[in-house]
């Protein structure tokens, strides 16, 4: 089977299982533990949070190791917004962010906090214009997402962040779960992000992983508490091994990212151009998006039925979004980009990885064009 869904999740290094498990059973102890085999756990923590934090730029002190994206997201809007309600309630972000960035903003919508949703261009893409319109004195944070997971466009940050900075007081919250490892993300001055949100199982490192990361030590309101852990926002017994074995994977990611975006570049203009002489295909990712997305649709033809044809044949891909799919109803991220009725339903993701190959490349764009055709062929 090839497996072009790596934007839902990603294979993990053999290198970061074996890690994993040698430190599970050599580094078990507690790290918060005085006694001797704490320390050295707690010594192998200390040196992973410097490694991520020396690949993003910023300090030990300034990273937060959680489960995941989605609780990254979460701690940076709820902890942001409720530590700096004394400055102001409302919040920009963008029409087309990941539902674990909305969601927590509909929350806060109902706690009396507005909330600005900026519309998005054909491509995806937000105006630096639109943030710069919507910024106000009582703008506590900017939450938007450097690739859109659904059909990887890119925002632009370095602009955002100079307005963001420029002419406000608000925090700049960056999710880089689909971009790290494959786009340059790390803090820059003022002209970059506040903090980051990072994933483990989007680098081939393991689910239940993540990082949220400051350029600077903002105040943050917990929203996990107990023991005091992570610099007291976000309590529990530290996952050593979950948290090494993320900076090990992000190590990787950031060491091997330009020789693997390249490749992403090669494979996308083979499978975009095979795509572009099928019959009724409309390629939706642009070639200003990451490289490593391809997001397509195929005219009045439902994406589950295009999903499972090429299953079939051996290519395993998703719908725009894995998160969502299994949902039924039609993408926020598309219905934001306008995609014409004829399309909307049949939309279909490949993510690449680090893991493609040439040969696997060759092979998906010999089944698109057999499914599609087929498929066509039928459908008239």
């Amino acid at each position: 089977m090839i497996y072009f869904d790596n934007s839902a999740t990603t294979q993990p290094f053999d290198d970061v299982l074996q890690a994993f498990v040698k430190i599970n059973q050599q580094y078990y102890a507690n790290p918060a533990s005085i006694h001797e085999r704490g320390v050295e756990a707690n010594h192998l923590l200390t040196r992973a949070r410097e490694q991520v934090a020396t690949i993003l730029r910023t300090e030990s002190a300034h990273t937060i190791f959680t489960s995941g994206g989605t609780e990254s997201n979460n701690l940076a809007i709820f902890g942001l917004a409720q530590s700096n309600e004394h400055v102001g309630k409302h919040i920009i972000t963008t029409a087309i962010e990941h539902p674990s960035v909305l969601e927590a903003m509909h929350n806060l919508e109902k706690d009396g906090y507005s909330v600005t949703y900026l519309p998005v261009n054909a491509a995806g893409e937000v105006s630096v214009a639109s943030v710069q319109q919507a910024l106000r004195k009582d703008t506590v944070l900017v939450s938007i997402m450097h690739v859109n997971n659904e059909m990887g466009a890119v925002q632009p940050l370095t602009e955002i962040a100079k307005v963001v900075h420029e002419q406000s007081r608000a925090h700049f919250h960056v999710d880089a779960v689909q971009s790290f490892g494959k786009l340059p993300i790390y803090f820059n001055g003022e002209a970059g992000p506040d903090c980051i949100t990072i994933s483990g199982h989007k680098i081939h490192g393991l689910k239940g992983t993540g990082l949220l990361a400051f350029r600077k030590r903002p105040l943050l309101t917990a929203q996990i508490v107990g023991g005091g852990q992570e610099f007291g926002v976000r309590s529990g017994t530290v996952a050593v091994a979950q948290n090494v074995v993320l900076a090990k994977a992000m190590r990787i990611a950031f060491d091997e990212q330009a020789t693997h975006f390249a490749n992403y570049i090669k494979w996308r203009h083979k499978l975009v151009a095979t795509l572009l002489d099928l019959p009724d295909v409309k390629v939706i990712s642009t070639k200003k998006g990451a490289p490593h997305i391809i997001t397509f649709a195929v005219k009045e033809l439902r994406g589950e039925i295009l999903i499972n044809a090429l299953q079939g044949k051996g290519l395993i891909v998703s719908t725009s979004s894995a998160c969502s799919s299994k949902q039924q109803q039609t993408s926020h991220v598309l219905e934001a980009m306008k995609i014409d009725p004829r399309y909307i339903k049949g939309v279909v993701r490949m993510s690449l990885g680090v893991l493609t190959t040439d040969k696997e490349v060759t092979e998906a764009a010999r089944i698109l064009r057999t499914v599609i055709t087929q498929l066509k062929g039928a459908s008239v």
